[in-house]
Formats: C-alpha cells, structure tokens, sequence
C-alpha cells in the first residue's frame, strides 16, 4: 500500500485493506471526489484517475508532485529547511515561511509548511491565508515522511491521473458509463475536524452539503453507475440521522461497517465508540 506522504485529518490509510476488497474489479474511470490525502486513489487499479478537491492550494501541490523530478522536489524540500532553519522548536523560521508562502503560494512550500504545522494539519483564513500555527515540539520533515513521500510521487507517475479543484456539484459526472466508479470521502457531518468546521477559508460542510451529495449519488444510481460513499453513523452518541433514514429509504444501498481502533462493528455502538461505514450501491464481488 503507498500511503500519502500527507498524514491528512480523516486519511483512509488503515482502513484500505477492508476499502479496497469492496470496490469493483473491473474500473475503467474511478473518480476520488474528496481526494484529501489521496490515501484511497494512489492504491486503486483504474485505468484512468481521477482526483477532485475543492482545496486548490492542495490541488496544485499534487500537480508539482505529478508533474516535477523527485530529486528537484526533495532537494527544494530540504533547501527550504536549511534557509529557514526549519526545526521542531524554531516558531521563527516557521512563520518566516507561512508569510512567503503567503505571498507567493509556491506549491512546495505549503508541503514543507504541512510537514512543520500543528498536528500536520491544514488550514487557512478566509483570506486563503496558511494560518496553522509550528507543531512545537511535535512536528518536522522526517524520513518516514520522505519515503512516504518518494513512494507516493513515484506511483502518481506511473499512473494516468487528473487533478481538478472543484465543489463536488461542479464536477462533471455525466460521461460516466456503467464501468465507471465515484468514490467519495466527504467530511463527516458528526464529527468536528479542521476539515468540516467552517473555519478552514474554504467551503464548510453542513446538511444542505450533504443533503445534495447524497441527491447527486441517487442520481448515478439512476444512471446504473456504481459508487462507494465512506461516512460514519453514529460516533461518541451522535447519530447522524440524514443519513441513516437514506439507507432506509433506499434499499439497494448496502452499509459495510470498517474497524479500526472501534470497539464495536455493529449499530449498537457505545457513547466512546464510532460506526464508520462504506456504503455501496452494489454487491461487491467478495460477497457473492
């Protein structure tokens, strides 16, 4: 499994090998339509990828990682870090980078800033401003970080992938055929995260967001293309409601419960415990 050199809030890494026995065999076109940390696309075997998120500062740093030497890109990782003098401990040199990042929007310089910031997270103001804090004491450019790196760029390579930054509404899904596949990892409606809260200075994610994803994947069933939507049901005594009436509603959608650290793999979570699911429109092959 190559796993994104990003440690992307909500990443699918550990849960890919109860994800991916559940997709379909055969996939001409797979659409990632919430890519994050590209966790899920990077490991799929399509003939043709394709990777959407409405964060293009994000966006344009995998067209760098698609498209420039990985020499040249580790060599300005680690230029970067000697100018600056980038550590665990050095706010200055840190905030030195964030504001010409700022300026100027170099696309690697946002990873080098991803590496150093605040639990890796990423973040910006409603000015499209970076604005996560250094990791003190916590975070830095590493050699697993490296290697997920090289591995991660060296796939993206290999592969025949698009990167486009649209709202998932503005994606064009209507020349999809039936060996087609739409996977989407959109952020969970019961869960608070840097992604989901509305402070990230891009789009937030309420039930009128996910409200409409759900129409839109009724619409693709309609048009017998399958899709795969990861979300949660229930976590720490929250249920999401919406989307438990829609697998009620539809009876052609299965919910696939994943496990990862969960006490519970069933609906009868505990107040602690969280139900994270992939939902199909189909019957993957492993079951029939």
């Amino acid at each position: 499994m190559i796993k994104s050199p990003l440690n992307y809030t909500g990443g699918k890494s550990k849960l890919l090998p109860q994800i991916l026995p559940l997709f379909p065999s055969k996939i001409n076109k797979f659409i990632d339509l919430f890519a994050g940390g590209c966790n899920v696309g990077i490991n799929v075997e399509a003939k043709q990828l394709f990777f959407n998120d409405n964060l293009h500062p994000l966006v344009d740093m995998y067209h760098i990682f698609a498209t420039k030497d990985i020499d040249f890109i580790l060599q300005y990782i680690e230029n970067r870090i000697q100018s600056f003098e980038l550590s665990k401990t050095n706010v200055i040199g840190y905030n030195e980078l964030r504001t010409a990042y700022n300026l100027d929007k170099n696309p690697l310089d946002l990873f080098v800033l991803i590496a150093h910031s605040f639990n890796h997270q990423i973040r910006f103001n409603n000015k499209h401003e970076f604005n996560i804090s250094l990791g003190k004491n916590r975070s830095s450019y590493n050699d697993r970080m490296k290697k997920n790196l090289i591995a991660f760029v060296e796939k993206l390579k290999e592969r025949n992938a698009i990167f486009t930054a649209k709202d998932f509404n503005d994606f064009e899904l209507d020349g999809l055929g039936k060996d087609d596949f739409v996977y989407c990892d959109p952020p969970y409606l019961i869960t608070t995260g840097s992604y989901n809260d509305g402070k990230r200075g891009f789009k937030g994610w309420t039930e009128k967001e996910e409200k409409e994803l759900l129409l839109l994947l009724e619409q693709l069933h309609k048009k017998n293309i399958n899709f795969a939507l990861s979300n949660v049901l229930e976590h720490k005594g929250q249920t999401n409601q919406l989307l438990i009436d829609w697998l009620q509603n539809n009876p052609y959608l299965t919910p696939h419960p994943l496990s990862i650290s969960y006490k519970n793999s069933n609906y009868q979570t505990t107040k602690e415990g969280s139900l994270e699911v992939l939902i199909t429109n189909y019957t993957p092959a492993v079951l029939l």
